[in-house]
């Protein structure tokens, strides 16, 4: 089944739940020193159309934890490109994960 995109635009934000190839609820990879070891989905990509600022929502924590927090695209990676503990690949906001037709 295929799933839309859904904008929501609140004053100057513009929410996406689909962005790269990402949709709601699905998990990410958050490339920061404590966020790598905690698990995390996707919410939103937000733009301000006004500054030009991008962000992307993410919630998830520690094991147990539904925290919601907002980090820069560049710092976002799809579920494989986890090995271990290490990153390999590139973020999603430079190699998005669309699907081929």
């Amino acid at each position: 089944m295929k799933k839309y995109a859904i904008e929501i635009r609140q004053g100057n934000l513009l929410r996406d739940e689909q962005w790269a190839g990402v949709s709601l609820g699905d998990a990410v990879i958050v490339d920061g020193v404590k966020e790598r070891r905690q698990s995390w989905v996707f919410i939103a990509h937000v733009l301000n159309s006004v500054t030009n600022e991008e962000w992307v929502e993410v919630r998830g924590g520690k094991a147990g934890e539904s925290k919601t927090r907002s980090f820069r695209p560049e710092l976002i990676y799809p579920m494989t490109a986890k090995k271990g503990s290490k990153l390999i690949g590139l973020p999603l906001s430079l190699a998005p994960q669309l699907p081929i037709y």
